[in-house]
């Protein structure tokens, strides 16, 4: 149980949640998944993910190694849709304002050595980090876990449209995985959360480079 009252994402859930995303993933799509050996196999640490379409969540939690706890938009938390979230260990977080309950239940992730998925970015977007906020700093930070770039590629259909289309079935989506970048161990100053953005923003668009380059995306 967080200090805020609310059950910590639940282990078992996200473990529920990757055999899930395994059997979807797989079905509908081809993944071709380079760089899992990048991946600490134990202990806390961060998957930072570029967003392009609302699948690249689902496609992470079917091709890493380790189960994903990710940060959701509580807007995705409603009916059904909600429980199910919920049930595989999804963390809702309220983008309009700083949410400590979904901080806290963050940090608690990577305190018992899991595996916390975050969209830098904030939003489906072009997917090319261009604009990181301060919250992947901020838990990289705070908790001294290594952050891994991922790059999804293929993933977003067709653009142009406010819902972008799911990419064909059967058709190939690349998950290229980076080297662990490590800002933590810091005071938590402006100066030093500046710096791990900066750091970090440089980082995850050199790997987003260089797995379109790998890819040929």
């Amino acid at each position: 149980m967080s200090e805020h009252g609310r059950p910590l994402p639940s282990a078992r859930g996200a473990r529920t949640g990757r055999r899930i995303g395994i059997g979807l993933i797989h079905g509908l799509w081809r993944p071709r998944v380079l760089g899992t050996w990048r991946i600490p196999v134990t202990g806390p640490v961060i998957l930072a993910v570029n967003h392009a379409h609302n699948v690249d969540g689902p496609v992470l939690m079917g091709t890493c190694p380790r189960p994903v706890h990710f940060l959701i938009k509580q807007e995705a938390f409603v009916g059904p849709l909600g429980w199910f979230l919920r049930g595989i260990g999804q963390v809702p977080v309220d983008r309009s304002t700083a949410d400590r309950a979904a901080v806290t239940a963050a940090l608690g992730v990577l305190e018992r050595g899991g595996a916390l998925g975050i969209f830098p970015e904030g939003s489906r977007g072009a997917g090319d980090f261009a604009a990181l906020r301060a919250g992947l700093a901020y838990f990289a930070v705070r908790s001294g876990a290594p952050v891994v770039p991922v790059a999804v590629l293929g993933s977003s259909g067709r653009r142009g449209t406010a819902i972008p289309a799911l990419p064909p079935l059967r058709s190939r989506i690349d998950v290229v995985f980076g080297d662990p970048v490590s800002v933590g161990g810091g005071r938590r100053t402006r100066t030093v959360m500046d710096e791990a953005t900066e750091r970090l923003t440089e980082r995850l668009g050199a790997h987003l480079t260089e797995a379109r380059r790998l890819t040929g995306r």
